[in-house]
């Protein structure tokens, strides 16, 4: 079978770019696949504008025709879209009769599909997607905090998409169970819904020699990720001998390092995924202490992939990744709960026991065989 993988960068490189090279080294075993990748980092202004605002990129839109034409795929499997990658492309495989396939990574979809900021967060104070705050006199759905126009033309393409997630003939993969409910509960068919994981590669066990006194957090340094509260709840713990390692950047970079770097709190900024897990491999266990819903958290999976423990909030399809019951788990929000959690990491035995029940769980849970069987009866359907 042939698959076209359609995946647009994002400026900085995070868990989602990861995923998907994972995904391809794992597909290209077993399919005949190609790719074309696009960027947010484009420098035509031109093509962005047209992109952003008028939801067309003539360009963009060539190059895959193109390689449509010449490949002639089964299926088209594409990835995130904002914004390099033409909506128009749905309507095109639409006309051409090629199966469609559109993995959702994450929840933003939720976020713009409305130009009216009550029907965006709803009953709440915060959305659990983006993060954005419910204020008195909001009444428009500004996603973008610094511009009125940027979220106009956000919200734009957004509902287009939404249109397309909600009536186009295409089936969607998403990540967990708990993501699969929130679409059906939107209304979406729950019959072209499919939960197909991220691959992640099991990798060595590290040698526990090496291992360093620390924690790790890794991903984008910004509100909605709970990084000021992972702090706080740092330094009131028991963990005195340990240190905070935050690898990352985001819009709270630049304040929270200036603040709170100190001895046992080390801003690294950005590092090469292969770094940051060299990091990962020989410290005591990752934390996050995100605001937001999560889908197959990457840091997460691939820590548990090299038996290291990891420290997380009960929200979303997170838990799913781990086992039963998992200890190190707390209450979203309840930060006493995660200096509770935190103080765990002291007695060594019993994180390196968690530790591989974790590799032992995702080892099974994203068995190579699993994914190759799920994927292979989503396509067939």
């Amino acid at each position: 079978m042939k698959l076209l993988v359609i995946h647009n960068k994002y400026r900085v490189l995070g868990g989602e770019d990861v995923a998907v090279e994972n995904e391809i080294k794992f597909l290209k075993k077993h399919f005949d696949l190609r790719t074309i990748y696009f960027s947010n980092q484009e420098k035509n202004m031109i093509a962005l504008i047209s992109s952003l605002f008028f939801n067309k990129n003539l360009k963009n839109m060539k190059k895959i025709k193109s390689e449509i034409l010449c490949f002639k795929p089964d299926y088209v499997y594409i990835h995130n879209t904002w914004f390099m990658v033409p909506l128009s492309l749905f309507k095109f495989l639409r006309s051409k009769k090629i199966g469609t396939i559109l993995k959702l990574h994450n929840f933003r979809y939720d976020c713009t599909r409305t130009y009216i900021a009550k029907k965006h967060i709803l009953s709440n104070e915060t959305c659990n997607a983006c993060g954005m705050k419910m204020e008195k006199y909001r009444y428009f759905n500004k996603y973008f905090e610094n511009s009125y126009l940027k979220s106009f033309f956000i919200i734009k393409y957004g509902k287009k998409l939404y249109k397309i997630l909600k009536y186009e003939n295409i089936k969607l993969f998403v990540l967990t169970g708990f993501h699969k409910n929130h679409l059906i509960q939107l209304g979406h068919d729950k019959n072209k819904i499919y939960i197909y994981q991220n691959f992640t590669e099991i990798r060595k066990k590290t040698n526990n020699a090496k291992k360093g006194n620390y924690i790790v957090y890794a991903g984008r340094v910004s509100a909605e990720k709970g990084i000021k509260e992972l702090i706080y709840s740092f330094k009131l713990s028991n963990l005195r001998d340990f240190k905070l390692k935050i690898i990352g950047v985001g819009p709270d970079l630049k304040k929270l390092k200036h603040k709170y770097s100190s001895e046992n709190i080390e801003f690294y900024g950005m590092l090469s995924n292969s770094e940051t897990l060299e990091i990962i491999s020989n410290s005591k266990a990752v934390v996050t202490a995100t605001k937001l819903f999560e889908g197959q958290p990457t840091l997460l999976c691939e820590a548990s992939s090299m038996a290291i423990p990891s420290i997380f909030p009960k929200t979303g399809g997170i838990g799913e990744f781990f086992p039963e019951n998992y200890e190190l788990s707390f209450e979203q929000f309840n930060y006493n709960d995660l200096v509770q959690k935190l103080n765990l990491l002291i007695d060594t035995n019993y994180i390196l026991d968690i530790g591989q029940k974790n590799k032992e769980y995702i080892s099974q849970y994203l068995n190579e065989h699993r994914l190759l069987q799920n994927i292979k009866s989503a396509l067939n359907e």
